[in-house]
């Protein structure tokens, strides 16, 4: 995926140019990257780097006018237009639509530069004049910055997997961050799956000068906004809906097209209600599945249509059935085994829907940012699996996880779960384009944590804002069926219809209790899928796994090498995919995880 990466120091040039050729090709999945190198021996650094053709940081590295400040950065940056405007004021040479103004807003501020940035980035500053090379990246790292030192040399990448091609010596598994991938879904506490391979912190402002260690510095620290003071109920909702009207448009400029990932709930919908766009000029689409239209498709059609804009399905189809090996395969690589093998249906959507646009706008992190919703916690996955210590491990995961959560909300929200657990799915998607949040943008999460208590949480106040932006939305059901400003008796019916398909789904697929999975198997003929299947999801890998991906999954799981794994064990492992394939039982939970795990084995490890 988009990124960067890089060796500083270290002495001698020998072998470096090839090392940082590797690490750079590692990055190159699909045939619309360009990518690039800059060297300079006297400074001890080798810098590379890759990015979508035309986006925001194609064209790295970027110069200013007299050639003694070199940035190359990757992501995205949501300035205002004034402050572009100011910069050419000065004199300074900046196009539109990409990150050349960025060296010159450093060439004026300094090191102030770093704080007034906006969005998920990250990146190197050379600047000769000192001389130093520092490294950056986002407020919550979520532009992640992969390093280890070799021979003297600091490497570092945006992918792990650029570090493991050069560093061979560096392919094992650290076993509780393993562990924590089984419980929790993703490793914990700023750690990685790899045991000599670490990882910047978000807000970092890393700087070397030749002959000199490291200077580990922040230049932005989370009590920053955390300690605010709340503002009030109505003095809140003003500031919230100016911010949101001024934030917006920032997430809509650019050179590149960008479409909106539009679904039946609040989030996406704040932003068609109050996006500045002429109709017909933003193409929004949907995820859809393979037996009806779900309630997000159903509904996105309605709320395009009021805001006059065109829109489509993408489907999970038989050809996503069909090319479910390859993309598995290519989620767990491409993610560094953060992500699962259900990222594969990420994979599949994302590259269609960058047909339709290079850039998604999605509400993703909506729920998260303006109500502190915590999206993840400790599963349960049986521990017959593993061998007796590992499943000690696993079981210690939950009390790691209770510690970070603490009294969970925002901090927990945007420091822990975005880097922790939203990266994985975040890094699928950026890899096949370019992703935009303006819930992730610094004024509306600064504010947020000035929220009143208890106002947060309550969903009427998306509604209300909904309403202010287009009242055309505000009579639109959401896809759990809430209106603004209505409680009549008819509504909560169907509110209440609407959560039990939900959860009658959820039973059906996922969730569905054990003795249940044998009558469904023995009344296959029937289909019954068809009458739970799709309501809200369009993707369902119980099924699958016992029919359209048997195959596969016997094959992997099957396979000597696995049932071989020490932290396994092979019976119970045979034991849940025969069940599961012949329809005896529901091990879905258990055969994501087993599958990722043998996949981040051979392609990772291996």
């Amino acid at each position: 995926m988009p990124g960067i990466t890089g060796i500083l120091g270290g002495g001698g040039s020998e072998g470096r140019q090839a090392a940082l050729s590797q690490m750079v090709c590692s990055m190159m999945h699909e045939p619309f990257y360009t990518s690039g190198m800059y060297i300079n021996e006297e400074l001890e650094l080798w810098l590379g780097w890759v990015a979508h053709r035309d986006s925001f940081s194609d064209g790295m590295p970027v110069w200013n006018e007299k050639r003694d400040i070199c940035l190359i950065f990757s992501g995205e940056d949501f300035a205002d237009s004034e402050a572009i405007n100011r910069l050419r004021a000065r004199g300074h040479d900046c196009t539109p639509g990409n990150a050349s103004y960025l060296v010159h807003l450093y060439e004026e501020m300094g090191d102030k530069f770093y704080e007034r940035l906006n969005g998920r980035f990250c990146g190197a500053l050379v600047d000769f004049r000192i001389p130093r090379v520092t490294l950056f990246n986002d407020r919550y790292g979520l532009s992640r910055i992969y390093y280890c030192e070799k021979d003297g040399g600091f490497h570092f990448s945006s992918e792990a997997k650029s570090l493991l091609r050069v560093c061979p010596e560096l392919r094992k598994l650290d076993d509780k961050s393993f562990a924590e991938t089984f419980s929790c879904g993703c490793v914990l506490q700023n750690r990685t799956l790899f045991p000599g391979i670490s990882k910047l912190p978000g807000g970092a402002l890393w700087t070397f000068k030749p002959g000199q260690s490291i200077k580990k510095d922040l230049y932005f620290r989370p009590a920053v906004w955390e300690n605010q003071m709340p503002l009030g109920n109505a003095e809140y909702h003003d500031k919230l809906k100016e911010t949101w009207a001024h934030i917006l448009p920032r997430y809509l400029q650019g050179t590149e097209q960008a479409g909106v990932s539009l679904t039946g709930g609040k989030d996406s919908r704040m932003i068609m209600a109050w996006a500045p766009s002429r109709p017909g000029t933003l193409p929004c689409y949907t995820f859809g599945g393979l037996y009806r239209d779900c309630e997000d498709v159903k509904l996105a059609r309605l709320i395009a249509k009021t805001c006059g804009q065109p829109h489509q399905v993408i489907a999970v189809d038989g050809t996503f059935l069909r090319e479910f090996p390859k993309l598995a395969e290519r989620a767990v690589y491409i993610s560094d085994g953060t992500m699962d093998v259900s990222g594969s249906t990420e994979l599949f959507v994302n590259r269609l829907a960058r047909q339709i646009a290079p850039v998604r706008l999605t509400g993703n992190y909506g729920q998260e940012v303006l109500r502190g919703a915590v999206s993840f916690k400790p599963g349960t996955i049986s521990p017959k699996l593993f061998e007796k210590d590992f499943a000690g491990t696993i079981k210690n995961a939950t009390k790691t996880y209770d510690f970070e959560l603490g009294s969970g909300g925002l901090p927990f929200v945007a420091f822990k779960q975005l880097p922790w657990h939203h990266y994985s799915r975040l890094s699928l998607e950026q890899s096949q384009l370019t992703v935009r949040s303006p819930f992730l943008d610094n004024d509306l999460v600064s504010l947020c944590f000035q929220a009143p208590a208890g106002l947060a949480e309550n969903v009427g106040i998306q509604l209300r804002l909904i309403a202010e932006g287009n009242p055309g939305l505000a009579r639109i059901f959401t896809d759990r069926a809430l209106l603004y400003q209505s409680n009549s008796l008819l509504d909560r019916v169907r509110q209440k219809y609407q959560e039990l398909t939900f959860k009658a789904e959820y039973a059906f697929d996922y969730g569905m209790p054990q003795p249940l999975a044998k009558v469904d198997y023995y009344l296959k003929s029937l289909h019954l899928e068809r009458l739970f299947l799709g309501r809200h999801k369009f993707y369902h890998f119980r099924v699958w796994y016992r029919d359209a991906f048997a195959r596969y999954v016997k094959d992997v799981l099957l396979d000597p090498r696995t049932l071989g794994r020490p932290y396994l064990n092979g019976q119970e492992v045979e034991r849940i995919v025969l069940e599961h394939a012949k329809g005896r039982g529901n091990y879905t939970a258990e055969i994501h995880r087993l599958l990722t795990s043998e996949l981040i084995q051979r392609q990772l490890i291996e």
